[in-house]
């Protein structure tokens, strides 16, 4: 019997080794394919984040013209501008102020212009078409406020940097094909030779935009076309979502992890929430656009009905956040601050709450910068509309920043905005990195171990 014995070992030592070894190459494997599944991931990251920032980059840097503007007195034929009188009151002083510069607005600034081109290329005062088409639309619009910001400039010659027109950039920036002919052209080719002409002799350079962050989206002067709208509505959204997501979120997390009681009825609620987490942010703008717009009769395309719409889808990530921080507190303390004749409530909020706030901060954080990137709801509350001017307010129309992305996207001069959209997107994504950031920073500053 104990042959039987110590010829069967051999097996079993046998059997147990190849288990083993079947059992490591599966767990090698697993390892080789987790590995592959991480790297194939991060490519692809990489290769968007690469495209985006290719596309993207270039369009920072626009394509702007030198020219020596003289204000002639001929052109700009103005009256004085007006002087508050003894006794005037505020709304007529107003009044005068406005009629004069409506007055200046009525100035042909394009023929300064012009005329400022005729210097550098002399073809342009027998062309006159022609060479309106080197310098955008609204380049005359800067020409006025300047009037309108100092009247004593009349007279005077000012080396000015204006932004050439969108089919210039495009053309120099070489992102159409030159091989093209004419009729497929954007521009006249005694354009496009004036355009090489001026970049070659250093009169037209790729200077930074700064107009792509303090102007207005502008469909009459595309290459003026900026962020500024956009970006100031974002803002206003992002208050309203940080006034009422988050102290609202962070009341119903500590009531419900500290205070509800534990019944069928608070079982519901919790198990809403976190259905509601999951719900896809277009449900939302449907809601916002029953609730906000048609119930309440909020202004259609205001930047208060988007942050309400973006509270209400943030506000579960909130909650689901906050509990998730306060079940991170050790018991201990409550019962030490209980044991020392604290009532429940100052248990809470002197105790457990302050230890809670990198977590609350992270989350809050975490879904704000998610708020800041949606779209659906917006374009459902007709946030989708173009909007040239600068929302003063909440209550003002206004646009988003993923938004304004969705509609330069398809604007129909593609080779100029495909790169301002991905422009746009650094953006967007620079500022969703930051508050990211932000959100690691202040958990790792302000974190206790237990």
């Amino acid at each position: 019997m104990s042959t039987d014995i110590n010829q069967k070992r051999p097996r079993i030592a046998d059997q147990v080794s190849a288990s083993l070894r079947r059992r490591h190459a599966r767990e090698r494997r697993f390892r080789l394919l987790g590995l592959v599944a991480t790297l194939l991931g991060l490519t692809f990251v990489a290769i968007l984040f690469a495209n985006i920032f290719i596309k993207g980059i270039p369009a920072f840097w626009q394509a702007s013209i030198t020219l020596d503007i003289y204000f002639d007195p001929a052109i700009v034929s103005i009256p004085p501008e007006p002087v508050r009188e003894a006794k005037e009151s505020d709304s007529d002083f107003r009044q005068r102020r406005v009629s004069w510069e409506n007055e200046v607005g009525m100035v042909n600034f394009n023929r300064l212009i012009q005329n400022a081109l005729t210097a550098k290329i002399a073809e342009a005062a027998d062309y006159p078409r022609d060479a309106a088409r080197i310098v955008t639309s609204g380049e005359r619009l800067a020409l006025r406020d300047l009037v309108i910001k100092n009247p004593g400039i009349v007279g005077e010659t000012r080396q000015m940097h204006l932004l050439t027109d969108a089919n210039i950039d495009v053309w120099l920036k070489g992102n159409i094909d030159r091989n093209l002919p004419d009729e497929q052209q954007q521009l006249s080719a005694r354009v496009r030779d004036w355009a090489d002409q001026l970049y070659a002799d250093g009169i037209i350079k790729m200077r930074f935009s700064t107009g792509l962050f303090t102007n207005p989206d502008s469909r009459s002067s595309l290459a003026s076309a900026g962020l500024r709208g956009a970006f100031m509505g974002s803002l206003y959204m992002m208050l309203v979502v940080i006034a009422l997501s988050i102290p609202l979120g962070v009341a119903a997390a500590v009531y419900l992890e500290e205070f509800a009681p534990r019944n069928r009825m608070t079982d519901i609620i919790e198990v809403n929430i976190n259905n509601l987490a999951a719900v896809p942010s277009i449900i939302f703008g449907l809601l916002g656009a029953a609730v906000f717009i048609n119930y309440f009769k909020l202004p259609l395309s205001a930047s208060v009905v988007g942050g309400l719409v973006l509270t209400l889808m943030t506000m579960p990530t909130v909650i689901i956040a906050t509990r998730a921080a306060l079940k991170t507190i050790p018991p201990s303390i409550r019962q030490a601050a209980l044991g020392i004749g604290a009532s429940p409530t100052q248990a809470v909020f002197h105790h457990v709450l302050p230890l809670a706030v990198p977590g609350i901060l992270t989350g809050s954080i975490i879904g704000i910068a998610q708020a800041l990137g949606e779209t659906a709801p917006l374009l459902l509350i007709g946030m989708n509309a173009f909007v040239a001017s600068v929302p003063a307010s909440p209550f003002d129309q206004s646009n988003a920043l993923p938004v304004q992305i969705y509609l330069w996207q398809g604007n129909e001069l593609r080779n100029f905005f495909e790169g301002r959209t991905a422009a746009a997107i650094v953006v967007l994504l620079a500022l969703m990195l930051f508050l990211n950031g932000l959100a690691i920073w202040l958990r790792k500053r302000f974190e206790t171990r237990w």
